[in-house]
């Protein structure tokens, strides 16, 4: 690996890391956050949300900024804007504040997510771009998985505040390594120079999005305080679906679409995208159910909660490369498929859970089996959807497969009032990792009859 390349692969890594690790670090706060700034379980579900629906809604977007004016310049904003609104998170007096402050923390890793990983797409090519992307993906999926751990210990011995300041430090090291940075490669969006000249940017998909996905996901979770009698639930419901479904009218229509149809007619792309949805479904909702039932049922602390998540975070970091190395050589089919079962089966264990708990018994077999499996899924899953898109659009091809795992653990986390029947206890729990383990089921499904070997075969020999 040359010197430039492995730069590039850090700052990636890095800029990646913060975005992932405050989405994950703030569940196991979440219950201290509240019983300071009160709100109880909707004050919960709209810290979580406002991030995701921010980052979800803007991703698209923000692929498109990447493409045309520069991965670096887009990247060096986000990691600015991120800054900043981690430290108003930091200096929070209401749940309203943190909340806002949450959502300009979704605009900046927004920004962050797509550029970041086109970078490595700009950057690297055949084989050495695969075993790249499950570089980033052992770190950044460890970071997702490590957040509790992180979370946990800083709210026991510090604050929940605490989580929110520490951001500045990866940030600030990522700026660092950003400066005088100039990437190779024939595409002029790979520069720090100037954007490119050509390209338009898609404004109304943009606003359809953001109105569609934030009156969607606003009546899913105020519907369980108001219900769906309510004016205040149902026509922000029927704004948000009309939004959506005029987004999918334009996107077709307009000439630079922000969302491009025909990144879908690529089988893996497309295919590949439908297991993301399924797959990070299940892992936003699983995962965020095991912190809350450690906590508020099982009686653990913050800092033990975090520590229960310690080796599914180690299992990634040491599997997720080699998984990605080995599917860049036999094609990623048989991971992508196999990966969700393995998962899935974790899931299942976890409904062992009952009085009296036993986390050694209950829990922790069924959260190594899952670790085992989400590394045998991502980077593979990366690998095959990015891949399969056209250089030049990597930023955007980036930002749609990252908008629809936000999108999706954004949906499902709202929806987590409603499985749960509106109370968090043993029966509800066991629930929840059934319907978690089935969207799993249903990705690797989706997988193993959609994905091509062929086609990811044919994108590395044309690239390599």
């Amino acid at each position: 690996m040359q010197g430039v390349q492995r730069r590039v692969l850090w700052v990636a890594i890095l800029a990646s890391f913060v975005a992932f690790l405050d989405g994950a670090v703030v569940n196991v706060a979440l219950p201290a956050l509240t019983r300071e700034l009160g709100g109880g379980i909707t004050t919960q579900q709209w810290v979580v949300d406002a991030y995701l629906l921010a980052l979800g809604s803007l991703i698209l977007i923000a692929g498109s900024l990447s493409d045309t004016f520069g991965r670096v310049r887009i990247l060096r904003a986000g990691l600015l804007l991120f800054g900043a609104a981690s430290l108003a998170c930091a200096l929070a007096p209401t749940a309203v504040w943190l909340i806002v402050s949450r959502g300009v923390q979704g605009v900046g890793a927004a920004m962050l997510v797509p550029s970041s990983l086109a970078l490595i797409t700009s950057t690297f090519s055949g084989a050495a771009q695969g075993k790249a992307i499950g570089s980033w993906t052992a770190w950044t999926g460890t970071a997702f998985l490590a957040g509790p751990l992180v979370g946990g210990l800083l709210v026991d011995f510090a604050s929940w505040r605490i989580i929110f300041a520490i951001n500045v430090l990866p940030i600030a090291a990522t700026l660092f390594m950003l400066r005088g940075l100039v990437l190779p490669g024939p595409f002029p969006a790979a520069s720090a120079a100037g954007p490119r000249p050509a390209r338009r940017i898609d404004a109304v998909g943009a606003v359809l999005a953001a109105v569609g996905l934030a009156g969607t996901v606003f009546a899913l979770i105020e519907q369980g305080r108001l219900g769906w009698g309510s004016t205040a639930v149902w026509l922000p419901f029927a704004v948000g679906v009309a939004a959506l479904a005029a987004f999918l009218w334009w996107e077709r229509r307009t000439p630079a679409p922000m969302m491009p149809p025909g990144l879908f007619r690529i089988r893996n792309f497309g295919i590949g995208n439908i297991a993301t949805a399924l797959v990070y479904g299940g892992l936003s909702l699983g995962q965020l159910m095991v912190v809350l039932f450690l906590q508020e049922i099982a009686g653990f602390t913050a800092a033990q909660a975090g520590l229960a998540s310690l080796p599914v975070a180690v299992i990634s970091l040491m599997l997720s490369g080699w998984f990605g190395t080995l599917a860049g050589t036999h094609g990623p089919r048989f991971f992508m498929a196999a990966g969700p079962a393995v998962a899935a089966a974790g899931y299942l264990l976890m409904t062992a859970a009952a009085e009296p708990f036993n986390f050694w018994l209950q829990i922790l077999p069924g959260q190594l089996v899952f670790a085992v499996g989400m590394s045998m899924t991502v980077a593979p899953l990366t690998a095959a959807i990015l891949g399969a898109v056209p250089a030049e659009q990597s930023g955007v091809g980036s930002a749609i497969n990252n908008a629809v795992a936000r999108v999706a653990g954004l949906l499902a986390v709202a929806f987590a009032g409603v499985m749960l029947g509106g109370v968090l206890d043993h029966g509800s729990f066991r629930r929840v990792m059934v319907i978690t383990a089935l969207l799993f089921l249903a990705g690797g499904a989706v997988s193993a009859l959609g994905i091509s070997n062929a086609a990811a075969r044919s994108v590395r020999e044309r690239v390599s």
